[in-house]
C-alpha cells in the first residue's frame, strides 16, 4: 500500500500501486476484481486518478506504434506523454493539435479528460483530434470505439471510469517552426479583457492571465496573450537554417517544500503586481519558443511544491457565453474580498460543446490556485454557488473537494453518465477516489 495523490497533493489516498506493461497486465488486473482506476503520469489535480482499491500505473505501456508522416497521425499507448510526442515529431515539423498546460500529461489521460488548450474556441478539445480509441471494459475485452461512437463520447471526458485506455490513433498539426507569434496586450478592466478576448476571437491560440487582488475600478485587468505558429517567413534569417531549434533550457527543480507562510496575502498581492507591470513593458508581437508559449510552469519541474505540504486546490468552472461578464465579476469579487488570491489565475474562451461528458461549454473557463486551507476551501465553497448561480460547470480534472450535490446541481449530464456505467458493467469495477466521492 502506498499513499498517493493528484498534482494538488492534497488529501492523499490509500491504495495498492500496480505497473502495467502490456494488455496482459491490465487483464490480469481486472480479473482481481477489485475495484481499479488508471493513473497516467499524475497530472490531474485531484483525485481522478487513484482509487481506494487498486491504481493502474499506465507509465509502462509508453511505446509509440506507428507514425504517418505525410498526414501526421500517431498510433501510441496510453503512457506516451506529450513531451514524447513533441521529442519525437516537432524536428519533423508535427506539433500537438491541442495541448494542456503541461506537456507532462499522458495520452491516456489527456483523452480520459478530454483536455483542453488554447485554442477551445477554434479548434475545440483533445478528442476532436482522435480517431479511434482503444479501451478494455470490464469483462476484459479491447474495444476499438471510433470517433462518435456512443463509448467514444463518454470516453471523453469519462476520468477513466468507462474502462482503461490503452491505445489510440491521434492527429498531429503540421508546424513549419518551433516557434510562436505572440501578442501581448495588457488590458486595465475584467470587460476590456473579455472585449479584447471577443475582438480577438480568430487568433488561433488565446489565453488571459487576471491579477485578481486588484479590486475597484481595475478588478479584472488582464494580460491578453495571442498565439499563432510562427511560419519561416515569421523568423530572422539566422533561425531559417534551423527553425526548430530553440533554447535548451536548465532544468529546475524545488528541492523541498516552501513554508505554508511563503504564500501569503502580501506574497500574492506582490506577485500579482509585479506580473502585471512585467507583461505590459512586452507589448506587442514578439518570437517565444513553444515551450514557453504552452509550457510556462514546466520550467519548474515541482513547482507544486510551492504551496507547502499541504498541497493545493484548484478551482477551475466554465460559464456559458451568455452569463459570462456578470459571473465573472461575481468571481473576481468574491476572491478579492476573501484575501484569498490565486497567484494563477487563467481565463480562456471556450467554442461549442462537444462530446457527452466533456468539461468545455460556449463561453469562458477560469482557473484559479489556492493553498490547501480552511480558509480557501470555504470562499471554494463560495464559488461553487456563484457558479451554479450563472449556470456554470465544473472540471472533473481539476476538482479535488466539490461536493456531490454541487456537481449534479452543475451537470444535467451526471444521471445519463450513471446510467451508461451501470449498464456496461463499470460501475462496481473502474473506481476512483473522486467517482466515490460525486457518486458516479
Amino acid at each position: 500500500m502506498t499513499r498517493l495523490a493528484g498534482w494538488g497533493r492534497f488529501r492523499p489516498v490509500e491504495t495498492r500501486l500496480a505497473r502495467m506493461r502490456d494488455d496482459g497486465d491490465v487483464a490480469a488486473a481486472l480479473a482481481g476484481g477489485t475495484a481499479l482506476i488508471a493513473r497516467g503520469n499524475g497530472r490531474a489535480y485531484g483525485d481522478s486518478a487513484v482509487s481506494p482499491g487498486l491504481t493502474l500505473d499506465m507509465r509502462g505501456m509508453d511505446r509509440m506504434l506507428s507514425f504517418d508522416a505525410d498526414r501526421g497521425v500517431l498510433v501510441a499507448e496510453a503512457g506516451v506523454l506529450l513531451a514524447d510526442v513533441i521529442a519525437a515529431f516537432l524536428p519533423q515539423g508535427w506539433f500537438p493539435a491541442v495541448t494542456p498546460g503541461t506537456k507532462f500529461v499522458s495520452l491516456g489521460g489527456a483523452i480520459a479528460a478530454d483536455v483542453h488548450g488554447k485554442n477551445h474556441h477554434v479548434d475545440g478539445g483533445f478528442g476532436a483530434f482522435v480517431d479511434w480509441v482503444e479501451v478494455m471494459g470490464a469483462d476484459g475485452r479491447i474495444a476499438r470505439a471510433e470517433a462518435g461512437s456512443e463509448l467514444f463520447d463518454w470516453t471523453l471526458g469519462g476520468m477513466g471510469l468507462t474502462g482503461v485506455i490503452l491505445r489510440a490513433q491521434i492527429r498531429l498539426r503540421p508546424v513549419e517552426t518551433g516557434w510562436i507569434v505572440q501578442d501581448m496586450r495588457a488590458t486595465q478592466t475584467l470587460a476590456a479583457t473579455i472585449d479584447m478576448m471577443e475582438a480577438t476571437n480568430d487568433a488561433p491560440y488565446s489565453v488571459a492571465w487576471l491579477d485578481c487582488v486588484t479590486t475597484g475600478v481595475m478588478m479584472g485587468r488582464g494580460l491578453v496573450m495571442l498565439g499563432r505558429h510562427a511560419g519561416l517567413e515569421d523568423l530572422p534569417r539566422e533561425k531559417r537554417r534551423k527553425p526548430f531549434a530553440t533554447p535548451q533550457k536548465p532544468v529546475l527543480r524545488l528541492p523541498v517544500d516552501l513554508p505554508a507562510a511563503a504564500l501569503n496575502g502580501v506574497t500574492r498581492r506582490v506577485f500579482n503586481a509585479a506580473y502585471y507591470w512585467n507583461g505590459r513593458r512586452k507589448p506587442g508581437p514578439r518570437l517565444v519558443d513553444w515551450d514557453s508559449y504552452f509550457y510556462p510552469l514546466d520550467a519548474i519541474l515541482d513547482w507544486n511544491r510551492g504551496y507547502g505540504r499541504a498541497g493545493f486546490v484548484q478551482f477551475q468552472c466554465a460559464l456559458p457565453q451568455e452569463a459570462a461578464r456578470p459571473g465573472m465579476a461575481a468571481l473576481l469579487e468574491a476572491i478579492a474580498g476573501s484575501g484569498e488570491a490565486s497567484v494563477l489565475s487563467v481565463l480562456k474562451r471556450f467554442g461549442a460543446e462537444r462530446g457527452r461528458f466533456s468539461f468545455p461549454m460556449a463561453g469562458y473557463t477560469l482557473a484559479l490556485d489556492f493553498p490547501a486551507n480552511d480558509r480557501s476551501l470555504k470562499l471554494m465553497e463560495r464559488l461553487d454557488a456563484i457558479t451554479l448561480d450563472h449556470g456554470g460547470r465544473f472540471y472533473l480534472a481539476k476538482d479535488a473537494r466539490m461536493p456531490r450535490d454541487v456537481l449534479e446541481a452543475a451537470d444535467g449530464r451526471v444521471a445519463a453518465f450513471r446510467a451508461m456505467r451501470e449498464r456496461s458493467g463499470a460501475k462496481g469495477l473502474f473506481v476512483s477516489a473522486q467517482s466515490e466521492r460525486l457518486g458516479l
